[in-house]
């Protein structure tokens, strides 16, 4: 998931702020609300550049100091716009206004000092570039239209059980190359993996409304992505989703007959309840409770749809899954963070205590939103090696 802030607390005041009288006050805070709501479910149309290069040399980058550049791992830059590309590595010096790393690689454009945009993927185009592996690109139907999609086979003479396909699916304003971190354990495991596209994404058609439905529209999606798995021989199906991608990856569980074909499922950084997130980031940023309360209640009515601008309600309560633990039967990994500043681990800590005979847990502690693997690359894929490798 790209991590960006879902609200923001001036413009909400200024909403809620209204006339003195009563009726105008509510009136704002019917404003306040909708704007909230229709923050969280708007796709992000800009990226900027969100850290600035003070230095470089051949072997370093210096960075001003923030959150990002401040957390050990392994991660990409985007230079110029995005028209450019280097990763970096392990942070070899800081002071209090800088975070000097070690410089991996310049993948394209020309590294320069000044404002640059931090990726948290690592990776910075499709497999064959990123990951030097043979790759596919295929269309996969869907009810908006074609979505665009990678498929990269097993290795040669790995084919593990013939059949056995992969579905990855990236987080809210992510992009693909989001879950290209366990394609290569996927393809030495013998599994095909198909990384999907969904509705909204910047290289994919929009939904009716151009909203993200929060996975309730964009299971659709990824159903549509198993029936082409299908289409070409699969048999047996992992589903793979980081933050949002596991919110909608849970909803295609519920609702997709397909599911029975799923043998296992990853959810990485998952939104396991929206409800939480919400208010996690109303509390964050300082937004009364009773407002975000109202937020939720304008997003799932069908009287107040359009204050929100969406095409159909958006039951928050249906994304609540360890309110609904019992309903699960699928076995699954869920790998999340206690540093997760973005989706609180609390959903999943109290799934993992509500299903042990299907949930295994690696818990995490310094690894921010979806960048476990960032942060121990070695552990992550040893996880899903093993997770893998016991379907």
């Amino acid at each position: 998931m790209q991590v960006r802030q879902l609200v923001s607390r001036p413009v909400l005041v200024a909403a809620a702020a209204g006339t003195g009288s009563v009726v105008g006050a509510a009136a704002g805070s019917v404003a306040a609300a909708a704007w909230f709501a229709r923050r969280v479910v708007t796709p992000d149309e800009l990226q900027p550049d969100d850290v600035t290069i003070l230095r470089h040399d051949a072997d370093t980058v210096t960075f001003a100091a923030g959150p990002d550049p401040l957390v050990p791992g392994r991660y990409g830059v985007w230079l110029e716009g995005g028209a450019g590309h280097a990763r970096v590595g392990d942070i070899v010096g800081q002071d209090a206004t800088s975070v000097t790393r070690r410089l991996l690689a310049v993948d394209r454009g020309t590294l320069a000092d000044g404002p640059a945009r931090w990726n948290q993927y690592y990776y910075w185009d499709r497999p064959s570039v990123s990951l030097g592996l043979p790759d596919e690109d295929v269309a996969i139907d869907s009810d908006v239209g074609p979505l665009p999609g990678w498929v990269v086979r097993p290795e040669p003479g790995r084919d593990g059980r013939p059949g056995d396909w992969a579905v990855l699916v990236h987080g809210r304003g992510a992009r693909k190359e989001e879950t290209l971190r366990a394609v290569p354990v996927l393809r030495a495991a013998g599994w095909t993996s198909l990384v999907a596209a969904y509705r909204n994404d910047r290289d994919s058609p929009g939904g009716p409304d151009g909203r993200y439905n929060l996975g309730l529209s964009e299971w659709s999606d990824v159903e549509a992505a198993m029936a082409y798995a299908v289409s070409q021989g699969a048999r047996r199906i992992l589903l793979l989703g980081w933050s949002m991608g596991g919110a909608i990856v849970l909803q295609t569980l519920d609702r997709s007959p397909l599911s029975d074909l799923v043998v296992g499922v990853v959810l990485d950084s998952a939104v396991l309840d929206w409800g939480v997130v919400l208010r996690h980031h109303g509390r964050l940023h300082q937004v009364p409770g009773p407002l975000v309360r109202m937020a939720t209640d304008l997003m799932g009515s069908s009287r107040s749809r359009r204050l929100v601008g969406v095409h159909e309600p958006i039951d928050v309560a249906r994304t609540d899954w360890v309110g609904r633990a019992d309903e699960l039967r699928h076995p699954m990994l869920v790998i999340h963070s206690d540093g997760d500043d973005f989706v609180p681990i609390g959903p999943a800590v109290a799934l993992a205590g509500r299903r042990p005979d299907l949930v295994r847990f690696d818990r995490w502690q310094t690894a921010r939103h979806c960048r476990e693997w960032n942060y121990d690359s070695e552990r992550w894929e040893r996880s899903l090696r093993e997770f893998v490798e016991s379907r």
